[in-house]
């Protein structure tokens, strides 16, 4: 008796089934192909991806011993060129090897603006280095408060570039001149003990050089003295 309300059962389910199917069938289909097509197209994205670094990886490296050999100029068009096409990671560290070839090769200005542009771009990490390098860029021809609104964002306490930009602060009052200053600054961050242990050498150093007298302003060097000529046009014995 059991075996009769079993077949009965199975064919209860076989019915509903097949009405399922017959109601919903072209929707199964219809998503199973939308998966395939989708796990395939992210499989052709990928191979793409890659194939997009590696590109930019290659042109990176020629660009890079473009710069190292001297060719700076022909560096930083590459560098562009490298970040206006590569994927995103790449674009970043290539606009900023573009701006240290054009600051190699002189063009300031140019540098600087593009390294302030990656500032403004990116909060974080590169951005950071950037401002930095802006800054150093600057120090030798900017006025402090300039240099002082640029290296804002990171002269706190919660940044950890903090120390880097005192430095540049430091190095800018001993070019100006301020020696009393200037060694203040560096004994701060010589004896800060979160101080990077190779920035807190440096400062050493640079407080050495100030306490022995090596920032100071001596004046020009006298001309040769002429010595007198006989008739012959040569001079005494």
């Amino acid at each position: 008796m059991s075996d009769i309300f079993r077949e009965v059962e199975e064919d209860v389910r076989k019915e509903r089934l097949e009405k399922l199917w017959k109601q919903y069938g072209d929707y199964v289909i219809a998503g199973a192909a939308v998966i395939v097509v989708g796990v395939g197209g992210f499989k052709l994205w990928q191979h793409y991806e890659a194939q997009q670094q590696m590109k930019a990886s290659a042109a990176y490296v020629v660009a890079q011993q473009l710069s190292e050999s001297g060719r700076t100029d022909q560096a930083a068009q590459d560098f562009a060129a490298i970040a206006k096409h590569a994927p995103s990671g790449y674009a970043i560290t290539a606009k900023l090897a573009e701006a240290d070839a054009l600051l190699a090769s002189g063009k300031t200005n140019e540098a600087v603006a593009l390294y302030k542009s990656i500032a403004e771009k990116n909060s974080k990490d590169l951005g950071d280095v950037a401002r930095i390098r802006a800054a150093w860029a600057l120090a030798d021809s900017a006025s402090k408060s300039d240099l002082q609104a640029l290296l804002a964002p990171l002269n706190n306490a919660k940044s950890s570039w903090r120390f880097m930009a005192r430095e540049i602060l430091a190095y800018y009052d001993f070019r100006s001149g301020a020696m009393k200053q200037s060694q203040s600054e560096y004994d701060g961050l010589a004896n800060d003990p979160d101080t990077p242990s190779v920035l807190r050498q440096r400062a050493r150093a640079m407080i050495s050089l100030i306490r022995t007298g090596g920032g100071r302003d001596y004046g020009t060097v006298p001309p040769p003295v002429q010595q007198p000529t006989d008739k012959t046009g040569s001079a005494p014995q």
